[in-house]
């Protein structure tokens, strides 16, 4: 019964660092995109002297 405890617990780990892994791979770029998303919007909504 401890084996599969044990074994049970290795694979939620490795799921859960892999979607950790995932998220701080991409989120990074994500923020990136935003930002130039606001920034793009603006900069066109910016009125005109």
């Amino acid at each position: 019964m401890l084996l599969i405890t044990l074994v049970q617990d290795s694979s939620a780990y490795d799921a859960g660092y892999n979607v950790g892994y995932t998220i701080g791979r991409y989120l990074p770029f994500v923020i990136l995109v935003v930002i130039a998303f606001f920034l793009f919007r603006y900069f066109k909504n910016k009125p005109k002297k």
